[in-house]
């Protein structure tokens, strides 16, 4: 880091001075900065304007503007509570379902709105898919909670084309020829990390464009974990994908470009390398270096 920071406001001030105005505490102070980085890019697949997410009278998240390039991880990272799982949820209007929950600002998918009054959520959970961080497939067969998704959107016509889309959705969740024989079985069956790669069959099933990951691998031993990581780094070349993390090792390991939340802010976003290496600000490198989290 330099020797000398330079505030939001603009002033350039010494180490001691800026720790004591980036004390994590101090929560006012953090509303006010300006993200660090680049959080645009010329291929984006999402955009995100000056989004702002209350719950009642308590500010989630404020200020946030960042794009998520095409056919890229991005990873969000920062302590709990940051925010990070709840701009997550934003990108395909999960919040939706929690009655207090208001959202300001613009979110783009494609450049169409995805907030717009005609919008419908339904096709736009399609397009975009999200995998929990709990394992939840449904009380059904293996198959069954792949099929689930095609048949409400009516993407298959046939038992034929039905049986082609679970099993290469599966193929693509590195799952098939674990469980090709047993797909009458109840997903609730397989072992977590197995439940995992199912979940994310049944997210990829219905031909989405971004798949939202909220801390996937956290129930997950290192033996599935490094499964599920696999399946990301193969599953980018036809998707885009954001992953919230708590492991900043995963996040160094899955993704291209990494967001750092603090307290609701965006505080710097930039290529993986260079945040895990060369962070820009004292936050993410406190962070990063351990000092808080």
């Amino acid at each position: 880091m330099n020797s000398m920071t330079v505030t939001a406001d603009g002033v350039i001030s010494s180490p001691a001075t800026a720790r004591a105005d980036l004390d994590i505490r101090e929560h006012e102070h953090v509303s006010h900065y300006q993200t660090i980085g680049e959080p645009f890019v010329d291929n984006a697949k999402m955009s995100a304007r000056n989004v702002n997410v209350f719950y009642d009278d308590k500010q989630a998240i404020f200020d946030v503007s960042l794009d998520i390039g095409g056919n890229e991880v991005i990873a969000m990272i920062g302590p709990s509570g940051c925010g990070k799982s709840t701009f997550l949820r934003v990108l395909n209007r999960m919040n939706d379902i929690i009655p207090i929950c208001r959202v300001q600002g613009d979110i783009s998918l494609d450049g169409d709105n995805i907030y717009g009054s005609d919008q419908d959520t339904v096709l736009l959970r399609a397009r975009v898919g999200m995998v929990f961080q709990k394992p939840n497939p449904f009380p059904k067969s293996i198959y069954e909670n792949v099929a689930y998704g095609p048949r409400i959107h009516g993407l298959a016509h046939s038992k034929a084309e039905m049986d082609e889309i679970v099993e290469t959705s599966l193929r693509r969740a590195s799952l098939f020829d674990e469980v090709k024989d047993q797909l009458d079985k109840p997903g609730t069956g397989l072992s977590g990390g197995q439940q995992q790669r199912l979940c994310i069959a049944r997210a990829i099933a219905v031909s989405p464009e971004v798949i939202l990951m909220d801390e996937p691998c956290s129930a997950l031993d290192p033996i599935a974990t490094a499964r599920i990581e696999e399946l990301i780094d193969e599953l980018k070349a036809n998707y885009t994908i954001a992953i919230v993390t708590h492991s900043m090792q995963q996040a160094a390991r899955v993704s291209e470009r990494t967001a750092y939340f603090h307290l609701g802010k965006l505080i710097e976003v930039g290529d993986t390398k260079e945040i895990f290496t060369m962070p820009k600000h004292e936050l993410t490198e406190n962070y990063i270096t351990g000092r808080f989290g």
